[in-house]
Protein backbone atom coordinates (compact mmCIF):
# COMPACT_ATOMS: atom_id res chain seq x y z
CA UNK A 1 0.00 0.00 0.00
CA UNK A 2 1.19 3.50 -0.80
CA UNK A 3 1.36 5.84 2.17
CA UNK A 4 -1.41 8.41 2.48
CA UNK A 5 -0.43 11.78 1.07
CA UNK A 6 -1.56 14.97 2.82
CA UNK A 7 -1.15 17.84 0.33
CA UNK A 8 0.11 20.91 2.14
CA UNK A 9 0.48 18.69 5.24
CA UNK A 10 -3.23 19.31 5.85
CA UNK A 11 -4.28 17.62 9.09
CA UNK A 12 -0.77 16.42 9.94
CA UNK A 13 0.31 17.10 13.54
CA UNK A 14 4.04 17.79 13.44
CA UNK A 15 4.77 19.34 16.83
CA UNK A 16 3.62 19.89 20.38
CA UNK A 17 3.59 23.49 21.56
CA UNK A 18 2.78 25.54 24.64
CA UNK A 19 2.63 28.76 22.65
CA UNK A 20 -0.79 28.93 21.01
CA UNK A 21 -3.93 26.93 20.34
CA UNK A 22 -6.13 27.63 17.32
CA UNK A 23 -9.68 26.25 17.27
CA UNK A 24 -11.21 27.18 13.94
CA UNK A 25 -14.62 25.67 14.65
CA UNK A 26 -15.06 27.46 17.97
CA UNK A 27 -13.38 30.66 16.77
CA UNK A 28 -10.89 30.55 19.63
CA UNK A 29 -7.23 31.56 19.86
CA UNK A 30 -5.27 30.90 23.05
CA UNK A 31 -1.83 32.47 23.52
CA UNK A 32 0.28 30.71 26.19
CA UNK A 33 -2.88 29.92 28.17
CA UNK A 34 -4.55 33.32 27.76
CA UNK A 35 -7.61 33.84 25.55
CA UNK A 36 -6.59 36.40 22.97
CA UNK A 37 -9.21 38.88 24.17
CA UNK A 38 -7.68 38.70 27.65
CA UNK A 39 -4.05 39.15 26.61
CA UNK A 40 -3.92 41.38 23.54
CA UNK A 41 -5.68 44.54 24.84
CA UNK A 42 -3.91 44.46 28.21
CA UNK A 43 -0.30 43.37 27.75
CA UNK A 44 2.52 45.51 26.47
CA UNK A 45 4.44 44.06 23.55
CA UNK A 46 7.35 43.37 25.92
CA UNK A 47 5.12 41.46 28.34
CA UNK A 48 3.88 39.23 25.53
CA UNK A 49 7.42 38.62 24.27
CA UNK A 50 8.51 37.60 27.76
CA UNK A 51 5.47 35.37 28.15
CA UNK A 52 6.18 33.43 24.95
CA UNK A 53 9.89 33.08 25.66
CA UNK A 54 9.54 32.13 29.31
CA UNK A 55 6.10 30.60 29.73
CA UNK A 56 4.90 33.14 32.29
CA UNK A 57 4.26 36.86 32.63
CA UNK A 58 7.20 38.89 33.95
CA UNK A 59 7.33 40.62 37.31
CA UNK A 60 8.35 44.28 37.39
CA UNK A 61 12.07 43.53 37.57
CA UNK A 62 11.98 40.97 34.75
CA UNK A 63 9.94 43.29 32.56
CA UNK A 64 12.33 46.19 33.14
CA UNK A 65 15.29 43.99 32.28
CA UNK A 66 13.73 42.93 28.96
CA UNK A 67 12.69 46.50 28.13
CA UNK A 68 16.22 47.72 28.69
CA UNK A 69 17.74 44.84 26.73
CA UNK A 70 15.53 45.53 23.73
CA UNK A 71 16.10 49.28 23.86
CA UNK A 72 19.88 48.80 24.00
CA UNK A 73 19.91 46.66 20.83
CA UNK A 74 17.86 48.86 18.48
CA UNK A 75 20.74 50.58 16.68
CA UNK A 76 21.67 49.04 13.33
CA UNK A 77 25.25 48.28 12.37
CA UNK A 78 26.93 50.43 9.68
CA UNK A 79 26.88 47.41 7.36
CA UNK A 80 23.10 47.00 7.73
CA UNK A 81 22.56 50.74 7.19
CA UNK A 82 24.71 50.68 4.05
CA UNK A 83 22.73 47.72 2.77
CA UNK A 84 19.40 49.48 3.34
CA UNK A 85 20.64 52.60 1.56
CA UNK A 86 21.77 50.54 -1.42
CA UNK A 87 18.48 48.63 -1.55
CA UNK A 88 16.47 51.85 -1.27
CA UNK A 89 18.28 53.15 -4.35
CA UNK A 90 16.99 50.08 -6.18
CA UNK A 91 13.45 50.73 -4.89
CA UNK A 92 13.01 47.18 -3.63
CA UNK A 93 9.87 46.23 -1.72
CA UNK A 94 9.96 46.70 2.04
CA UNK A 95 9.69 42.94 2.62
CA UNK A 96 12.65 42.30 0.31
CA UNK A 97 14.62 44.94 2.17
CA UNK A 98 13.65 43.46 5.52
CA UNK A 99 14.67 39.96 4.42
CA UNK A 100 18.07 41.21 3.29
CA UNK A 101 18.61 43.39 6.34
CA UNK A 102 17.71 40.55 8.72
CA UNK A 103 20.19 38.38 6.86
CA UNK A 104 22.94 40.93 7.51
CA UNK A 105 22.84 40.16 11.24
CA UNK A 106 25.70 37.95 12.39
CA UNK A 107 24.70 35.03 14.58
CA UNK A 108 26.51 34.38 17.84
CA UNK A 109 26.83 31.43 20.18
CA UNK A 110 24.16 32.96 22.42
CA UNK A 111 20.63 32.32 21.05
CA UNK A 112 19.04 34.40 23.82
CA UNK A 113 21.11 37.44 22.85
CA UNK A 114 20.38 36.85 19.17
CA UNK A 115 16.66 36.68 19.97
CA UNK A 116 16.72 40.08 21.67
CA UNK A 117 18.75 41.60 18.84
CA UNK A 118 16.39 40.34 16.13
CA UNK A 119 13.23 41.54 17.85
CA UNK A 120 14.82 44.88 18.74
CA UNK A 121 16.18 45.59 15.26
CA UNK A 122 13.37 44.49 12.95
CA UNK A 123 11.32 47.65 13.70
CA UNK A 124 14.42 49.80 13.18
CA UNK A 125 15.06 48.10 9.84
CA UNK A 126 11.50 48.69 8.62
CA UNK A 127 11.32 52.31 9.79
CA UNK A 128 14.79 53.15 8.50
CA UNK A 129 14.11 51.66 5.10
CA UNK A 130 10.73 53.34 4.81
CA UNK A 131 12.15 56.77 5.51
CA UNK A 132 14.98 56.18 3.04
CA UNK A 133 12.44 55.21 0.37
CA UNK A 134 10.56 58.46 1.04
CA UNK A 135 13.75 60.52 0.67
CA UNK A 136 13.85 61.27 4.40
CA UNK A 137 16.75 60.87 6.77
CA UNK A 138 16.36 57.86 9.07
CA UNK A 139 15.97 58.57 12.78
CA UNK A 140 18.02 57.16 15.61
CA UNK A 141 15.99 54.88 17.88
CA UNK A 142 15.09 56.18 21.32
CA UNK A 143 15.83 54.16 24.43
CA UNK A 144 13.19 55.97 26.51
CA UNK A 145 10.30 54.62 24.43
CA UNK A 146 8.67 51.21 24.48
CA UNK A 147 9.01 48.67 21.67
CA UNK A 148 5.79 49.81 19.98
CA UNK A 149 6.21 53.52 20.68
CA UNK A 150 9.74 53.61 19.28
CA UNK A 151 8.59 52.02 16.01
CA UNK A 152 5.92 54.68 15.51
CA UNK A 153 8.39 57.42 16.46
CA UNK A 154 10.98 56.17 13.96
CA UNK A 155 8.36 56.10 11.20
CA UNK A 156 6.72 59.47 11.81
CA UNK A 157 9.33 61.54 13.64
CA UNK A 158 7.16 62.40 16.63
CA UNK A 159 6.32 60.59 19.84
CA UNK A 160 2.99 58.75 19.50
CA UNK A 161 0.04 59.27 21.81
CA UNK A 162 -0.78 56.67 24.46
CA UNK A 163 -3.85 55.69 22.41
CA UNK A 164 -1.70 55.05 19.34
CA UNK A 165 0.78 52.99 21.35
CA UNK A 166 -2.01 50.94 22.89
CA UNK A 167 -3.52 50.27 19.46
CA UNK A 168 -0.21 49.08 18.02
CA UNK A 169 0.58 46.96 21.06
CA UNK A 170 -2.81 45.28 20.76
CA UNK A 171 -2.07 44.54 17.11
CA UNK A 172 1.42 43.15 17.78
CA UNK A 173 0.02 40.95 20.54
CA UNK A 174 -2.80 39.74 18.31
CA UNK A 175 -0.51 38.51 15.52
CA UNK A 176 2.38 37.27 17.68
CA UNK A 177 1.58 33.58 17.20
CA UNK A 178 -0.99 31.48 15.37
CA UNK A 179 -0.24 27.78 15.49
CA UNK A 180 2.00 26.03 13.00
CA UNK A 181 1.46 28.41 10.10
CA UNK A 182 3.77 28.44 7.06
CA UNK A 183 6.35 30.94 8.34
CA UNK A 184 6.45 29.42 11.82
CA UNK A 185 6.86 25.94 10.34
CA UNK A 186 9.67 27.29 8.17
CA UNK A 187 11.45 28.64 11.24
CA UNK A 188 11.07 25.31 13.04
CA UNK A 189 12.35 23.31 10.06
CA UNK A 190 15.46 25.48 9.81
CA UNK A 191 16.02 25.27 13.55
CA UNK A 192 15.63 21.49 13.46
CA UNK A 193 18.71 21.22 11.25
CA UNK A 194 20.84 22.79 13.99
CA UNK A 195 21.06 26.08 12.11
CA UNK A 196 21.16 29.42 13.91
CA UNK A 197 18.31 31.66 15.01
CA UNK A 198 19.09 34.41 12.47
CA UNK A 199 18.77 31.94 9.59
CA UNK A 200 15.46 30.68 10.95
CA UNK A 201 14.03 34.20 11.13
CA UNK A 202 15.25 35.08 7.63
CA UNK A 203 13.59 31.95 6.26
CA UNK A 204 10.38 32.81 8.08
CA UNK A 205 10.41 36.33 6.61
CA UNK A 206 10.70 34.78 3.15
CA UNK A 207 7.70 32.55 3.83
CA UNK A 208 5.62 35.42 5.19
CA UNK A 209 6.33 37.45 2.06
CA UNK A 210 4.16 35.04 0.06
CA UNK A 211 0.66 36.46 -0.47
CA UNK A 212 -1.02 33.15 0.40
CA UNK A 213 0.37 33.40 3.93
CA UNK A 214 0.98 37.03 4.80
CA UNK A 215 -2.48 37.96 3.60
CA UNK A 216 -3.59 41.13 1.90
CA UNK A 217 -5.06 43.65 4.32
CA UNK A 218 -4.33 46.47 1.87
CA UNK A 219 -7.07 45.44 -0.60
CA UNK A 220 -9.64 45.46 2.20
CA UNK A 221 -8.79 49.09 2.80
CA UNK A 222 -8.89 49.84 -0.93
CA UNK A 223 -12.36 48.28 -1.09
CA UNK A 224 -13.76 50.60 1.59
CA UNK A 225 -12.15 53.63 -0.06
CA UNK A 226 -13.73 52.62 -3.37
CA UNK A 227 -17.16 52.33 -1.71
CA UNK A 228 -16.78 55.78 -0.21
CA UNK A 229 -20.29 56.21 1.21
CA UNK A 230 -22.59 53.82 3.11
CA UNK A 231 -25.25 53.86 0.38
CA UNK A 232 -22.68 52.54 -2.13
CA UNK A 233 -21.80 49.48 -0.09
CA UNK A 234 -24.53 47.07 -1.17
CA UNK A 235 -24.40 47.69 -4.95
CA UNK A 236 -20.60 47.67 -4.96
CA UNK A 237 -20.29 44.43 -2.98
CA UNK A 238 -23.15 42.75 -4.81
CA UNK A 239 -21.47 43.48 -8.16
CA UNK A 240 -18.21 41.95 -6.90
CA UNK A 241 -19.93 38.78 -5.73
CA UNK A 242 -21.95 38.42 -8.93
CA UNK A 243 -18.75 38.69 -10.97
CA UNK A 244 -17.15 35.92 -8.90
CA UNK A 245 -14.67 38.12 -7.04
CA UNK A 246 -13.57 37.62 -3.44
CA UNK A 247 -14.44 40.14 -0.77
CA UNK A 248 -11.08 40.87 0.82
CA UNK A 249 -11.09 40.61 4.60
CA UNK A 250 -13.72 37.88 4.79
CA UNK A 251 -13.32 34.12 5.15
CA UNK A 252 -10.37 32.17 6.54
CA UNK A 253 -8.87 28.75 5.86
CA UNK A 254 -8.86 27.83 9.56
CA UNK A 255 -11.74 29.78 11.12
CA UNK A 256 -15.22 28.60 10.15
CA UNK A 257 -16.77 31.28 12.35
CA UNK A 258 -15.67 34.84 13.02
CA UNK A 259 -11.91 35.17 13.40
CA UNK A 260 -11.29 36.02 17.11
CA UNK A 261 -8.45 38.32 16.06
CA UNK A 262 -10.98 40.42 14.13
CA UNK A 263 -12.98 41.01 17.32
CA UNK A 264 -9.92 42.12 19.27
CA UNK A 265 -8.72 44.44 16.51
CA UNK A 266 -12.22 45.81 15.92
CA UNK A 267 -12.37 46.91 19.56
CA UNK A 268 -8.86 48.39 19.34
CA UNK A 269 -9.77 50.27 16.17
CA UNK A 270 -12.98 51.50 17.77
CA UNK A 271 -11.00 53.03 20.66
CA UNK A 272 -8.38 54.50 18.32
CA UNK A 273 -10.88 56.16 15.97
CA UNK A 274 -13.02 57.29 18.90
CA UNK A 275 -10.01 59.12 20.30
CA UNK A 276 -9.47 60.83 16.93
CA UNK A 277 -12.82 62.62 17.25
CA UNK A 278 -14.20 61.87 13.76
CA UNK A 279 -15.94 58.51 13.54
CA UNK A 280 -17.36 58.86 10.00
CA UNK A 281 -14.72 56.65 8.39
CA UNK A 282 -15.03 54.01 11.08
CA UNK A 283 -18.81 54.09 10.77
CA UNK A 284 -18.37 53.40 7.06
CA UNK A 285 -16.08 50.47 7.86
CA UNK A 286 -18.67 48.97 10.22
CA UNK A 287 -21.42 49.40 7.63
CA UNK A 288 -19.32 47.74 4.92
CA UNK A 289 -18.60 44.82 7.26
CA UNK A 290 -22.27 44.29 8.13
CA UNK A 291 -23.31 44.52 4.48
CA UNK A 292 -20.59 42.13 3.34
CA UNK A 293 -21.51 39.47 5.91
CA UNK A 294 -25.19 39.68 4.93
CA UNK A 295 -24.42 39.39 1.22
CA UNK A 296 -21.98 36.52 1.72
CA UNK A 297 -24.71 34.62 3.56
CA UNK A 298 -27.03 35.30 0.63
CA UNK A 299 -24.62 34.40 -2.19
CA UNK A 300 -22.66 31.65 -0.46
CA UNK A 301 -25.08 29.97 1.95
CA UNK A 302 -23.54 27.45 4.31
CA UNK A 303 -19.99 28.73 3.78
CA UNK A 304 -20.06 30.75 7.02
CA UNK A 305 -17.74 33.42 5.63
CA UNK A 306 -17.06 35.88 8.43
CA UNK A 307 -14.73 38.81 9.06
CA UNK A 308 -11.07 37.82 9.32
CA UNK A 309 -7.99 39.44 10.81
CA UNK A 310 -7.08 41.21 7.55
CA UNK A 311 -10.18 43.42 7.62
CA UNK A 312 -9.51 45.15 10.92
CA UNK A 313 -5.75 44.99 10.51
CA UNK A 314 -6.23 47.33 7.55
CA UNK A 315 -8.25 49.89 9.48
CA UNK A 316 -6.24 49.79 12.67
CA UNK A 317 -2.94 50.29 10.85
CA UNK A 318 -4.51 52.94 8.63
CA UNK A 319 -5.60 54.72 11.80
CA UNK A 320 -1.95 54.72 12.87
CA UNK A 321 -1.01 56.45 9.58
CA UNK A 322 0.79 53.41 8.22
CA UNK A 323 0.70 53.05 4.42
CA UNK A 324 -0.37 49.69 3.01
CA UNK A 325 3.22 48.87 2.00
CA UNK A 326 4.04 48.66 5.71
CA UNK A 327 1.20 46.32 6.68
CA UNK A 328 3.04 43.03 6.12
CA UNK A 329 6.37 44.33 7.50
CA UNK A 330 4.52 45.44 10.65
CA UNK A 331 2.93 41.98 10.86
CA UNK A 332 6.49 40.59 10.67
CA UNK A 333 7.55 42.75 13.61
CA UNK A 334 4.76 41.25 15.70
CA UNK A 335 5.17 37.64 14.54
CA UNK A 336 8.98 37.52 15.01
CA UNK A 337 8.72 36.96 18.77
CA UNK A 338 6.46 33.97 18.09
CA UNK A 339 8.88 32.54 15.51
CA UNK A 340 11.69 32.75 18.02
CA UNK A 341 9.62 31.08 20.74
CA UNK A 342 8.96 28.20 18.34
CA UNK A 343 12.67 28.00 17.55
CA UNK A 344 13.36 27.60 21.28
CA UNK A 345 10.74 24.83 21.48
CA UNK A 346 12.10 23.05 18.42
CA UNK A 347 15.69 23.22 19.62
CA UNK A 348 14.64 21.60 22.89
CA UNK A 349 13.26 18.56 21.01
CA UNK A 350 16.59 17.87 19.29
CA UNK A 351 14.61 16.37 16.42
CA UNK A 352 15.22 16.95 12.70
CA UNK A 353 12.01 17.64 10.76
CA UNK A 354 12.19 15.29 7.79
CA UNK A 355 8.86 14.33 6.19
CA UNK A 356 8.70 11.82 3.35
CA UNK A 357 7.41 12.16 -0.18
CA UNK A 358 5.76 9.67 -2.53
CA UNK A 359 7.43 9.26 -5.93
CA UNK A 360 4.89 9.49 -8.78
CA UNK A 361 7.30 9.87 -11.70
CA UNK A 362 8.17 7.42 -14.49
CA UNK A 363 10.09 4.13 -14.02
CA UNK A 364 12.45 1.98 -16.06
CA UNK A 365 13.82 4.68 -18.32
CA UNK A 366 16.89 3.89 -20.45
CA UNK A 367 19.66 6.31 -21.28
CA UNK A 368 19.72 7.90 -24.73
CA UNK A 369 23.05 9.40 -25.92
CA UNK A 370 22.99 13.13 -26.64
CA UNK A 371 23.39 12.74 -30.42
CA UNK A 372 20.33 10.45 -30.58
CA UNK A 373 17.87 12.67 -28.71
Amino acid sequence: MSPEVHPGLEGVVAAETQLSSVDGLAGELIIAGFPLAELAPNATAEETIYLLWNGQLPNASQLSELQQALASQRVLSPATLDLLRAVAAEKASTMDALRMAAGSLISTDDPDADAVRVVAQLPTMVATYWRLRQGQAPLEPRTDLSHAANYLYMLHGSAPTPQQVRALETYLNTVVDHGLNASTFTARVITSTGSDLISAVVGAVGALKGPLHGGAPGPALDMVFAIGKPENAEPYLRQKLESGERLMGFGHRVYKVRDPRADVLALAADKLFEGAGDSSFYDLVRHVEETAIALLAEYKPGRRLQTNVEFYTAFLLHGLDLPTDLFTPTFTIGRAAGWIAHCFEQRATGRLIRPQSVYVGPHNRTWTPLDER
